[in-house]
């Protein structure tokens, strides 16, 4: 459920806000507004898939989650990496 959008160049994007404090961009509506909405589900995952996304992933997941299990996450990262070079 999108809170409220703004429009960039003729583009609705959806913005979803936590608590009143986190305001969430949809990237979905940011992929349509690329490539179509045909191609936006694709543009997603190999975004997802990046070696760089998944550091910033992780790295965001340890500063925010005092649970996170940093050694699991480093495990993925090699299991990413590793296949990306296969």
């Amino acid at each position: 459920m999108k809170d409220k959008t703004i429009n960039i160049e003729g583009t609705s994007i959806g913005i979803i806000t936590n608590n009143n404090v986190d305001d969430f961009i949809c990237l979905t509506d940011m992929a349509h507004a690329n490539e179509g909405e045909s191609r936006a589900a694709d543009i997603i995952k190999n975004w997802l898939r990046n070696r760089y996304t998944i550091e910033f992933l992780g790295t965001w997941k340890e500063i925010n989650n005092p649970n996170f299990k940093v050694v699991e996450s480093d495990h993925f990262k090699i299991k990413q990496v590793y296949q990306a070079l296969c």
